[in-house]
């Protein structure tokens, strides 16, 4: 645990650093707002964000299914080499770090996932500092959607693990048992939609990569430990970052039509030598 409070400290410090100035502008701009206000404006986000990520399929275009249909093509690819890859994987798992392990399977756990989502968003809320309020948005929202449909999938699929050693083609449809829970991979949905919507909000590409490195450790870390085939993780990836784009294009759109309903227009007559004119402040 003390491993996960300092991976979650140092997220939040990141975010301090790099965002001091823009916090400060934030304050200036939501001053106003009780945190009341916030908190029941962001609750009906969350809601609408969840409802926006399953509801969006029926407005697909040509491209959305193209994108979908290639997903599931690599899928398809991908699962006729699980066997192979989950042996090369296992065979790794002796010598692998004990402490990348060990940030694998916290930093993809759900009651660690909830902690850091959970003060990203508190200190957006408590500080009115608008980058952090939408991050932590943007993660819960995700998590919400993404965790909905992981559980549904683990049930109604049931696919054995590879510590079964029944083979990556067995299935126990809706089966209760943990060892026939493979697809898609929770830790890894978890731990990517958390570094997908952290890395989303920074430009700089180091920046980037390494919080994408740090969400990579829990799939690769999964399938050391043989929990998980490639599929699996893969797939629960892609999930992720569809989720997280689709909600991060909701969230924005509805800050937008805000920003735009709540904006207000004073109009004053001035006049001039020979002129006259109307003159709209806002």
């Amino acid at each position: 645990m003390k491993l996960i409070r300092f991976i979650a400290i140092g997220f939040l410090f990141t975010f301090l650093i790099s965002n001091s100035a823009y916090a400060q502008k934030s304050l200036d701009t939501v001053k106003k707002e009780t945190t009341w206000s916030m908190l029941k404006t962001d609750t009906n986000l969350i809601w609408g964000g969840v409802k926006n990520a399953y509801t969006r399929p029926l407005h697909w275009k040509k491209d959305d299914w193209l994108t979908f249909g290639g997903i599931a093509a690599g899928t398809a690819l991908m699962y006729l080499a699980d066997e192979e890859t989950s042996e090369f994987f296992m065979n790794q798992e002796e010598n692998a770090p004990h402490l990348l392990k060990e940030v694998g399977w916290y930093y993809g756990s759900p009651q660690n996932f909830f902690m850091i989502s959970t003060g990203i968003y508190g200190y957006g809320l408590f500080a009115k500092n608008e980058k952090f309020r939408h991050t932590g948005v943007l993660i819960i929202t995700s998590a919400v959607a993404t965790g909905f449909i992981q559980t549904i999938s683990k049930n109604a699929f049931g696919r054995a693990r590879p510590t079964e050693n029944v083979g990556s083609s067995e299935f126990k449809f809706l089966s209760k048992e943990p060892g026939y829970h493979s697809f898609p991979s929770g830790h890894s949905i978890l731990s990517f939609t958390a570094s997908h919507a952290i890395a989303k909000q920074f430009k700089n590409i180091w920046v980037k990569g390494g919080i994408y490195a740090v969400g990579l450790i829990a799939p690769v870390s999964r399938l050391w430990a043989g929990a998980h085939w490639l599929t699996d993780v893969t797939l629960g990836m892609v999930i992720s970052v569809v989720i997280v784009d689709g909600v991060d294009k909701f969230l924005t759109k509805k800050k937008n039509e805000n920003f735009q309903k709540n904006k207000k227009i004073s109009w004053k007559v001035k006049a001039g030598v020979k002129t006259i004119g109307l003159v709209g402040v806002f």
